[in-house]
């Protein structure tokens, strides 16, 4: 009997993320699947500044090697990932119309390539498939315009899609509410690399790091690990850590919240019980991780907060809000 062709697959993604490049390398070991990852910008392979951490980077392990991907030129004027029309990549078409995959995947819908990509799919004849981690409408920023548009807006995305991919039963209820059919609906699995974050934390020396934080390796160590941003409420974070006085707290991370947590920080409240780690890359998260008691994700809003599983990977137990 003669073996079926494999499954040919584009995946569209505005950047390449720490968070999912190990699985498009296990997708690319699959012989039934022939995998594209189209990358909308190379931020985060290359070194850049994010609006957010405020800090310039490239991330510290390989992103752009074991798998094939493919980076058509981005058209925006003002390119970023911080808008719709950051990402204006007309070449996702011509990919699409030259390769024939069967399946396009976009990773999101919120900048005009997923849009070039999305009809490029529906005229060429391939399936169409939208993943999301969203679970509300409401913004971060709380304006209210944004939720009137998405929800006249999202239903007919959506209607367009094959399929809905999502990694949390919030995220398909969400989708259901915005009239997505069930039989379109796919609960994924939002992952991060489980064995490089143990092997990392088994090989850490715990002593050793607190010693570096000035820690006595008895104290007991709270851990915030994120942008230093409102929504993610590091503020919260210290005035808990403030009301319990044998509790020592670290925060990895940057953000334009930085200087205004540092004042606290000379507090007599919290004077003494405070790191500030600063930008951390991947390889030197799994020691933090295994040097600290606990991790404390205090977000109000947090679509996925996979610095969770990077913690459990590690044998660290999460607070979260």
């Amino acid at each position: 009997m003669e073996e079926s062709p494999p499954i040919k697959v584009l995946l569209v993604s505005s950047h390449p993320v720490q968070y999912a490049v190990p699985l498009y390398r296990l997708y690319s070991r699959d012989p039934r699947l022939d995998v594209t990852v189209a990358y909308c910008s190379l931020q985060g392979a290359e070194p850049g500044v994010d609006p957010e951490f405020g800090v310039e980077f490239a991330w510290d392990i390989p992103l752009l090697e074991g798998y094939r991907w493919v980076h058509p030129p981005n058209r925006s004027p003002r390119p970023g990932l911080g808008g719709f029309f950051g990402l204006v990549n007309p070449g996702l078409a011509s990919i699409i119309w030259r390769d024939r995959p069967d399946v396009v995947v976009c990773y999101g819908w919120w900048a005009a390539s997923f849009w070039v990509a999305a009809v490029a799919a529906k005229l060429s004849g391939a399936k169409l498939v939208f993943t999301t981690d969203a679970h509300t409408l409401a913004p971060r920023d709380g304006a209210r315009w944004k939720v009137r548009f998405k929800r006249f807006l999202l239903p007919a995305i959506f209607h367009l899609a094959d399929a809905a991919f999502g990694p949390s039963t919030r995220t398909l209820g969400f989708l259901r509410d915005l009239g997505v059919p069930e039989r379109k609906l796919f609960l994924t699995h939002y992952v991060v690399d489980n064995d490089f974050f143990s092997r990392g934390a088994a090989a850490a020396d715990r002593r050793l790091v607190r010693a570096g934080w000035g820690v006595h390796e008895d104290a007991f160590v709270a851990l915030f690990v994120g942008k230093l941003v409102p929504w993610k409420r590091p503020q919260d974070f210290l005035e808990a850590v403030a009301r319990v006085p044998w509790v020592f707290a670290v925060l990895a991370g940057e953000g334009p919240l930085r200087s205004e947590l540092e004042a606290r920080a000379f507090q007599a409240d919290l004077k003494g019980r405070l790191r500030f780690l600063g930008f951390v890359n991947q390889r030197g998260l799994p020691e933090i991780y295994a040097a600290s008691d606990v991790l404390v994700l205090p977000s109000h809003y947090e679509p996925f907060g996979l610095v969770v599983n990077e913690a459990f990977s590690c044998g660290v137990p999460a607070i979260v809000s």
